[in-house]
């Protein structure tokens, strides 16, 4: 092993589990992901998965019911009573994000009823560590003191504070609000698509990430500046439906699986992009961000 390498390579087999410091070829990531056992895949619950359909194809959410077990709840509600049928994209804002629900939200006249959902939910920007398993990333960080993955999702971490909250990543999925910080309900949701916005961490509520389909929405028009909302709204994406997976025959699901962020797979991918030795890598890094390390999906 090239001794530049050897203590960056231990700090991160400390930290997450199982990586293999014998003197080995480098491998690819995609390499190591081939070689990957069934058992470091985990298939994703039904009910925390959603299926945004629209004209071009179908975009998978997975839920992270973790981090805001209300906002989840209430997004399950709505997915479940068909909210979002017939909704659209109306937001596309150019390095940031896509936002999507009712165009008409604001305005009571026409805004879509909100079934049996939750009016008033918390906010749910953070939660306690204790008891949440995280595999954590030994590179320093600058929104966070630590960083890591708990089920898939990129977190940050404040060890004096002993709070954990989901990081806003390219693919994240949040929950818009207005300017009190519990003003959203999970109707109207947001997807990151530009250079990761991490000073929103702890601001808005995150509630899960794309798993597939994410070209689908990066690649959307952009809306007019500032923010990018739609001023015609013939240029809106339509949403046939968003529905839970739970809620769709099997014939119909997509099958999906998603790599174990706790695995001995991806500590060793993980590894693989921070020092990569291939032909065309002249200088390994030796360092990762966080919001840099896609969590693979099969």
């Amino acid at each position: 092993m090239d001794r530049r390498l050897a203590l960056p390579a231990l700090a991160l087999a400390c930290l997450l589990p199982g990586l293999a410091l014998a003197a080995t070829p480098y491998r690819s990531p995609q390499q190591i992901l081939d070689a990957a056992p069934d058992n470091d895949w985990r298939t994703p619950d039904p009910a925390n998965l959603l299926y945004m359909d629209l004209p071009a194809g179908r975009v998978i959410i997975e839920l992270a019911p973790r981090f805001a077990p209300r906002h989840v709840a209430n997004i399950q509600t709505f997915a479940h009573e068909h909210f979002w049928d017939g909704t659209s994209i109306y937001r596309a804002q150019d390095n940031f994000v896509v936002q999507f629900g009712d165009a008409d939200a604001d305005d009571a006249a026409k805004a879509r009823p909100l079934g049996s959902a939750d009016r008033r939910l918390p906010a749910e920007f953070e939660r306690a560590s204790s008891g949440l398993p995280v595999s954590l990333l030994p590179d320093p960080d600058g929104w966070a003191a630590r960083t890591g993955f708990s089920d898939g999702f990129a977190v940050g971490q404040d060890d004096k504070a002993g709070r954990t909250w989901l990081a806003h990543c390219y693919g994240a999925v949040g929950a818009g609000r207005n300017n009190e910080e519990d003003s959203s309900v999970g109707a109207e949701l947001y997807v990151v698509t530009g250079q990761s916005p991490r000073q929103l961490d702890r601001n808005i509520t995150l509630v899960g990430r794309v798993l597939k389909g994410m070209e689908l929405l990066s690649a959307l028009p952009r809306g007019p500046a500032p923010m990018g909302f739609y001023a015609d709204p013939g240029q809106r994406t339509p949403i046939t439906a968003i529905r839970r997976a739970s809620d769709v025959a099997e014939t119909e699901r997509t099958p999906i699986q998603v790599l174990r962020t706790d695995s001995k797979t991806f500590a060793a991918t993980v590894e693989a992009r921070r020092n990569r030795v291939d032909d065309f890598y002249k200088r390994p890094a030796g360092h990762i961000d966080l919001c840099n390390i896609p969590v693979p999906v099969r």
